[in-house]
């Protein structure tokens, strides 16, 4: 079995040239051979389309033109709040090519969120669907900065001040000059979840989008003569991996499909479009599990991946019965691309993060900087500064220094390595539960109440407790047809004993209909926890 490579002198990054822009020298570049399929498309109703690298080439230059042409600059920021959609890439591209810093948002924000990011951004221009202009024009006064209002998707009659870009981008010129930007120029900004506090902007480089050709190549391990799937939001960092610069760094091509989520429809758009590689987060895995997956052909599938939180081990088993191949985890965050993986070649560990990509040196600390024994928790920490990860939080120099300390970046995740260097994921740093003088990971308690067939869900805290500090307690959502009761709960209780520690078993239990989760899909626990203090 193959073991990724751990070596801090690892020279991937000396590969990445001065000056680097993405869609110049990887979109342009495919876009040479015309019939090179770059994305297949398919909407809510059914509708279908497909486009060549070369279409997504000139679309991105003609955006450019109209942006250039309504007065946004090099180094300016515009946000992007699009839902699933084609013009997506060639917004996000036209904005590279401007040498601008785009803000990738996603289309679920409220107004109050958008006039957050405009503010804090300083942003010249925002780019959204019909839909999304009326949640831009409620907060528009908040945010005098904004001057370029551009519409996209159709939607029928705008109000005054808003461009409708597709028409405008058809007429504009197909040739743009590409602004010639260097390698660490910044080019993106992601905005975090903000579960406990303002989110916090992350900015990247350009050399962060050379990076992900890692993410497409060592861990998504698309091929140009496959398709790739990744279902993730466009708003989101996911989507920088999965639907963007990971595949088509190694020109493969994607499906994108804008309609909400239905795990049937899902594998069968899986086995309609013979997806070869296919990547989702955690939550959508517990559903497609959930269903009748043997009426479906999911022969296609050649790689599977998961990222965004942690993948119970329960549930990489089923998948792995059902369709023949292991989900490999990944481990990364908003502010890197993937640090931890389970690659192609390697030994499957259920409910492992796998093994450093290559060229990143991952270790676990412990409280005092050392690096950790196995089976010792501490935290993931990345020695040095790998262009892979973010250049600073914009505009917010503490924060920045809170996380890069002593050459050695600090991701505030806890997890713990096994004899063979495997990396197992305890929780942030926040989420650790101490009961009775043990530390305990929510994530482990979760995976192992997700193992009884009655459990679809569950998010677990520590509830002040005055004689153990905290008690181990669990929201859990029941799958459909199943009814709350007190043998149920103490069920759940005997089970858990069977698969962990019995100390870690949860004390207490409450079942809900749903969990609160952030519009990026991650349990908000800390939501969770203000039930139990009686503040929600």
């Amino acid at each position: 079995m193959l073991k990724a490579s751990t070596s801090p002198t690892s020279d991937v990054f000396s590969q990445i040239p001065e000056r680097f822009n993405f869609a110049r020298d990887v979109v342009d570049a495919w876009g040479r051979d015309r019939g090179r399929i770059a994305l297949y498309f398919e909407d809510e109703a059914g509708h279908t389309a497909r486009y060549a690298f070369w279409d997504f080439s000139i679309w991105s230059n003609r955006f450019a033109n109209l942006l250039s042409g309504l007065g946004l600059r090099r180094g300016e920021p515009v946000l992007v709040i699009l839902p699933r959609l084609p013009q997506w890439h060639a917004v996000v591209l036209a904005g590279l090519k401007l040498g601008a810093i785009v803000i990738p948002c996603t289309a679920s924000l409220r107004p109050k969120d958008v006039a957050y990011r405009a503010q804090h951004s300083g942003a010249r221009a925002v780019i959204t669907t019909a839909e999304g202009v009326g949640v831009v024009d409620a907060v528009r006064e908040q945010c005098p900065g904004l001057a370029i209002f551009v519409s996209v998707g159709g939607g029928g009659e705008l109000p005054t001040g808003w461009i409708d870009g597709d028409a405008a981008a058809a007429s504009a010129s197909e040739n743009f000059e590409v602004a010639d930007t260097r390698s660490d120029e910044a080019a993106l900004c992601y905005y975090t979840s903000g579960t406990t506090k303002d989110p916090k902007a992350v900015l990247h480089s350009h050399a962060y989008t050379w990076c992900h050709r890692l993410t497409g190549r060592e861990w998504l391990d698309v091929r140009a003569d496959g398709l790739h799937w990744t279902t993730a939001d466009t708003g989101w960092a996911k989507a920088a991996y999965g639907v963007l610069f990971g595949p088509w760094s190694q020109g493969a091509p994607i499906l994108m499909v804008n309609a909400r989520f239905d795990p049937a429809r899902q594998l069968k758009l899986i086995e309609r479009y013979a997806v070869t590689t296919f990547c989702a987060p955690p939550t959508e895995y517990r559903m497609l599990v959930k269903q009748d997956m043997n009426s479906f052909d999911l022969s296609s599938l050649r790689h599977c991946t998961g990222a965004g939180e942690p993948l119970n081990p329960e549930v990489m088993r089923i998948w792995h019965e059902r369709t023949g191949r292991w989900i490999h985890d990944g481990y990364g965050q908003t502010e890197s691309i993937i640090l931890l993986a389970n690659l192609p070649g390697m030994e499957i560990r259920p409910g492992s993060m796998g093994l450093p990509l290559p060229g990143h040196d991952v270790v676990v600390l412990d409280d005092d900087g050392q690096e950790a024994a196995p089976g010792e928790v501490g935290e993931v920490a990345v020695r040095g500064r790998p262009p892979s990860l973010l250049l600073e939080y914009w505009k917010s120099p503490g924060e920045t220094a809170e996380v890069f300390r002593d050459g050695i970046y600090f991701t505030g995740d806890r997890a713990q390595r096994d004899e063979d260097g495997y990396f197992w994921f305890v929780g942030r740093a926040d989420d650790v539960i101490l009961s009775a003088g043990y530390r305990i990971g929510p994530f482990e308690v979760e995976s192992a109440l997700l193992e009884h067939p009655a459990v679809l869900e569950s998010g677990v805290v520590g509830a002040p407790d005055a004689e153990r500090g905290e008690l181990v307690t669990a929201f859990i959502v029941l799958c459909p047809g199943l009814e709350a009761s007190d043998a149920l709960a103490d069920e759940l209780r005997a089970h858990v004993k069977t698969i962990t520690a019995p100390y870690k078993y949860p004390r207490r239990i409450e079942f809900v209909t749903e969990l609160p989760k952030t519009i990026s899909g991650k349990i908000r626990r800390t939501e969770l926890r203000a039930r139990l203090r009686g503040e929600g």
